[in-house]
């Protein structure tokens, strides 16, 4: 299996992202088969309001503008890439991370479960996500890359 690291871009954006969060980061990217960048740790009200502008999001209530939240992007022929073939590998490492430390984690590939106590392969959890989703009359906002704690644990 390959061997990564995170990158001096990656560690700046992990400062002020919880600590449980961090480890957990730094795990998956010992196990991923997939390189990563920490692309979003902790945002400002104002990088957020930015975001939301561009139409890149959707709500200023954002669990990185308290350190609760980490976008992870594949890194592809040493380029940001948000396709899905490698966010399902980083999904899958993140999650066996945050089973070893003991971190349940919300994925933004499907937002209404725990990644971490689901047997399902990422692809599955996003389709079963999104069939939730529409059975219920609503969109499925879909973030690949977004990993945050429950706010029931991490509040």
């Amino acid at each position: 299996m390959p061997q990564f690291s995170l990158g001096k871009q990656s560690l700046q954006e992990l400062k002020g992202v919880h600590a449980d969060l961090v480890a957990v980061v730094k795990r998956a990217i010992e196990l991923t088969a997939q390189d990563l960048s920490v692309h979003d740790g902790l945002r400002t009200p104002e990088e957020q309001q930015r975001l939301i502008a561009a139409k890149a999001l959707q709500t200023m209530d954002s669990r990185h503008l308290n350190g609760h939240a980490v976008d992870l992007v594949p890194v592809l022929n040493g380029k940001l890439r948000w396709e899905w073939p490698p966010i399902y590998v980083i999904a899958d490492a993140v999650r066996v991370a945050a089973r070893e430390l003991g971190t349940p984690l919300r994925w933004g590939g499907a937002r209404d479960t725990d990644c971490t106590a689901s047997t399902a392969s990422p692809e599955d959890l996003v389709v079963q996500y999104v069939a939730r989703r529409k059975k219920q009359g609503l969109q499925a906002f879909i973030r690949g890359p977004h990993f945050e704690p429950p706010k029931a644990k991490y509040p």
